[in-house]
This record gives C-alpha cells, structure tokens and sequence, in this order.
C-alpha cells in the first residue's frame, strides 16, 4: 500500500485511563491496534508492507492503580510526558457517575484540548465521552456513548446531541474528534484507526485475527490458511514453489507428482508429513484463499473467481467455498467486502 522506498513512521496512539476506568477497552486497544503488522505474517506467513502503530497507556501520572473492578492498570506514561501521539483514545468511565463531574479530570481535559489544538486526532471509547463533553468540546456536535449516559448527557450537556444509535461517531472539529458508542465499541474504533492510518487490508486482518464482527458463522469466516510446517523436504518445497504460482491449472496435484520423480503415495506422504495438508488440502486452500482476496477487494462475478482460481463448475466450487468458511461467497462478500469498494470508491 505504500512505495517500496517509503513507509509512513509508526503512528503514536496514546489511551488515556481515569481513576474510573475498566480495564477490558484498554487492553484490548492496546493488544489489537499493536498487532498491526505483526501477528498476520507469524500466523499465514504472509508479509505485506504496512505502517506499524506504538499505543502508550497514559494516565495522570505512572503511578499503578486499582481499576473501578479491582484489576491493576499500569500506565507506561503521565499525560505531562505524552505531548506527540497523533491519536488520543479517552477510555471509558465508570457510570453512573459517585458524584458530580464538574471538577473532575482538569489534567486530563487540558491535555485532550491540546491534543486536539496540535492536530491529533482525539477519540473516547463508550462513556468516555462525558469527558470531552465536560471538556465543553462536543458543544454542537453528535456523539456517541453508552445508552446509560443519556439522561447525564441530558441533564448537564445540554449542547451536545447524544447519539444512542451509533456505534462510531463524527463529532466534529472537521473530523477530529470521534466518540464510539457501548462497551464493546473500542473494537469497532480499533478497526476503524487502523484502516484509516494503516489500510483497510490491516483493518480486515486484524478483525480476522480478533474475531471482530458478527461471529454468528463461528470461527471460519474469520479463518485464513495458516502457514506451513517449516521443513528440510527439497521436492516438497520445490512443488510448493511450482503450486504458488500454478494453482488455478488443471490437475495441479497430478503435475506436482509427475514433477516430483516420487511415486504418487510416496509424494502424498511425503507432502503432509513435510506440511502439515494433504496435497488436495493445499491446492484447495490456497485456491480459496485467493478467491476470498478477490471477494474482499474486487466487483467480479462470483462463476468468474471461481473459474479464476482454478474451478470450472460453479456450484462446486460455492459448495466448497461455504464447507471451508462456512459462508456462501456472497455472503462472504458482503461481511467482509472493503468499504471502498461496495460503495464505488
């Protein structure tokens, strides 16, 4: 996604955490948006140039505290020492509020202020958007939290129009300021970060890895070929070279055999023991991995990917298609299709 010579710096995430913060968003941030660029090639084997991302968990000061369930949160950093993240993250508050807000988190608002002031680009996670309202910076503008905050919203931000139906939120300041909705919204907002900074390649990787998003099929829409055992077998590995780029050819485990020099039951054998997949397997695997590509990122007809990777009856290669991801193509397609592309870009 980027020219070879060039690849954009790591892009700086600072999460901000209150005294009346829960853990669950903010490990979760940190673990997700970390991920970037790291766990999808250890996994697939896969490598793909893209920007990495460094989260800090930032606090008042770096002193540990006991979280609002009793969990330990160690912040890496004070705010008065984080003055360069390119975004900020306020994580959620605990709700309903012990007490007032007003006064509350004078720190933490002057430091959200100026990093909106500087440019960055400034988030909250659930309820954690009561502090940018008390912050007076969603004055005018949607935004999103928990469907709990609304008669808080209500009663003291009179300015801001709460939004219970969304999930991510524009709030404004030319679209620098962003409010995610319940508990669970840091993940929508992790993929969001990460496709707008990193590409929305990374963002479908990670919601792989993560399992996030509608998890009704289980695990195999999520799944993707994992990579081969590591082994010293030279014809094995010499047909697995030929197989990358010959998989959509005709009889392909027929030719790998004759290739070989091996008697066919010797080159199965030798195949799954050096791979960890039957000769079949392989072919089928990566053939369905290259159609899943190009139902995330292409328009073309479903008959003519499966003629393109390697599968002339249609029907075969859709029954196919569902037993390994346990979707349909289509409705593969649309979970998983690129924003930009369903919507014309």
């Amino acid at each position: 996604m980027f020219p070879k010579q060039f690849t954009p710096p790591p892009l700086r995430i600072s999460i901000l955490v209150l005294p009346e913060t829960a853990p669950m968003a903010v490990y979760g941030l940190y673990e997700v948006l970390g991920s970037v660029g790291k766990i999808w090639p250890q996994l697939t084997g896969e490598t793909e140039k893209v920007r990495g991302i460094v989260p800090r968990i930032v606090a008042k000061t770096a002193e540990p505290f006991q979280s609002v369930i009793g969990v330990p949160i160690t912040p890496q950093a004070s705010i008065s020492d984080d003055n360069d993240a390119d975004v900020v993250i306020v994580c959620d508050i605990e709700l309903p509020l012990r007490g007032s807000p007003e006064g509350r988190w004078a720190e933490e608002i002057a430091w959200a202020r100026a990093a909106l002031a500087r440019g960055a680009l400034v988030c909250s996670t659930c309820s954690g958007s009561v502090l940018l309202a008390e912050a007076g910076l969603l004055d005018g503008c949607d935004a999103a939290s928990h469907w709990s905050a609304a008669e808080l919203f209500r009663d003291r931000y009179t300015r801001v129009r709460f939004r219970p139906d969304r999930i991510l939120c524009d709030s404004g300041h030319e679209g620098r300021l962003l409010t995610a909705g319940g508990a669970s919204s840091w993940q929508d907002l992790s993929l969001y970060l990460i496709g707008r900074y990193c590409g929305s390649a990374e963002a479908m990787r990670a919601a792989k890895i993560f399992l996030i998003g509608d998890r009704s099929g289980g695990q195999l829409p999520f799944a993707a070929m994992t990579r081969p055992r590591q082994h010293d077998d030279a014809v094995i590995a010499e047909s697995q070279t030929w197989i990358a780029d010959h998989y959509p050819e005709p009889n392909p485990v027929t030719r790998m055999v004759a290739q070989s020099g091996l008697a066919e039951r010797t080159f199965k054998r030798r195949f799954t023991n050096a791979t960890g997949y039957t000769p079949v397997d392989y072919v089928q695997a990566i053939r369905i991995e290259e159609a899943k590509q190009m139902l995330e990122t292409t328009r073309d007809s479903i008959d003519g990917i499966a003629a393109e990777v390697g599968y002339e009856d249609p029907t075969f290669f859709r029954r196919l298609f569902k037993r390994i991801t346990s979707l349909s193509p289509a409705q593969y397609r649309q979970r998983f299709q690129t924003a930009g592309i369903r919507q014309g870009a």
